[in-house]
């Protein structure tokens, strides 16, 4: 029983996608249009992504490239700013939650080594934000998108523009709340971080991501992809397979079922199509926060009429609750982790700065729209 507490604690979201799956099959049986739910290529393409940004990491290639732009920097300010913004920039192609995963912990130990400890909080909260919202303006930086962007069959210049009066004011606000951040003109150093790995498996990862990136852009097909990457990363790290988040694909996976069958039924969809429809921004947010990001694209996906007003609603959504993006649960478990007394401060103020990073952002939306 404790096995199980445990397991729903860590993986809630999971848990909450098959319980709506099982309830859902009582209304659908289980029957062969099953398959046709599953979307293979989304899931093709993010495993693919997963397997590469795990390989490169273990090669040491984000820590190495992060500590060789960091030690560059002569003061708290331009610390901050690198630190931050080593989110923003790599989110767009390395996926948020790889982000906070490589950059929070270097930058527990960045700032700990300086003795700036007073800055944990309010850096790893805007590094968080940096993440969610810089991961926003690709197709790869996060899961929805993937998943949205297959679907919506937009370019990729048409995404880009789409998303980017969003992704800069974001990095405009950070800009501006980092220089308010106390000691910046104080001085520090830093020591290098070198490649731990090697540099070749490092280019043919290099390679796999860009054969990722046409695969997005509907020139390779899916499901080649897969097979170069199930076959040079078993020869190359199985760990890299391994390692990866699977809960994440199964939490799609579960979730593609449950709304499936709530589109088989005729009454639900009408229903849900009625709330969604003409609505996607503000349903996408609101979904969000209870029930994270990724989760409300894939359930709302299916009754609106304008999936570029859903592909908004849930990017900025993933700003508000500490739930509301997957990955923002990362930087707060890694936190506790090394300072397990600052976590209530962290949340408080993560919560404030959500708050409003997400009324302004949701504002623009109004003001372009």
């Amino acid at each position: 029983m404790k096995y199980v507490i445990d397991f729903i604690k860590k993986e809630t979201i999971l848990t909450i996608a098959w319980i709506l799956a099982l309830i859902s099959m009582f209304f659908v049986h289980p029957n062969a249009s099953y398959i046709d739910y599953i979307d293979l290529r989304t899931l093709g393409i993010l495993w693919s992504l997963m397997v590469i940004m795990e390989g490169l990491n273990r090669e040491g290639l984000f820590e190495a490239l992060g500590s060789r732009m960091i030690e560059k920097t002569g003061n708290v300010l331009q610390l901050s700013l690198a630190l931050v913004f080593l989110c923003f920039f790599s989110a767009m192609f390395i996926t948020n939650d790889v982000a906070l995963l490589t950059f929070v912990p270097f930058s527990v130990f960045i700032l700990e080594a300086c003795g700036r400890d007073e800055l944990l909080i309010p850096v790893i909260a805007f590094q968080t934000i940096a993440a969610n919202m810089g991961s926003m303006l690709t197709p790869v930086g996060n899961p929805q998108n993937i998943y949205l962007y297959s679907l919506s069959g937009m370019g990729i210049a048409d995404f880009l523009l789409l998303m980017l009066p969003y992704t800069a004011m974001t990095g405009l606000l950070l800009l501006i709340c980092i220089l308010f951040l106390p000691g910046k003109k104080d001085h520090v150093e830093m020591k290098r971080h070198r490649l731990k790995g090697s540099k070749k498996r490092c280019a043919v990862y290099g390679i796999l991501f860009i054969l990722s990136l046409f695969t997005v852009s509907k020139i390779l097909p899916y499901y080649i992809l897969f097979a170069i990457v199930l076959l040079t990363c078993f020869v190359m790290d199985k760990f890299a397979i391994v390692q990866i988040d699977y809960a994440l694909l199964f939490t799609f996976v579960g979730f593609f079922i449950f709304t499936g069958n709530l589109g088989a039924l005729d009454s639900v969809r009408n229903a849900l199509y009625g709330i969604v429809s003409g609505h996607e921004l503000s349903t996408g947010i609101l979904a969000s926060q209870f029930i994270s990001n990724v989760p409300a694209a894939l359930l709302l996906s299916d009754f609106a009429s304008d999936l570029k007003g859903l592909l908004v609603g849930v990017n900025i959504g993933g700003l508000g609750t500490l739930i509301a993006s997957m990955a923002s649960l990362i930087s707060f478990k890694l936190l506790a982790h090394h300072r397990n007394e600052l976590k209530a401060k962290y949340f408080f103020v993560f919560t404030a700065l959500n708050i409003i990073y997400l009324a302004i952002l949701s504002g623009l939306y109004i003001v372009i729209s």
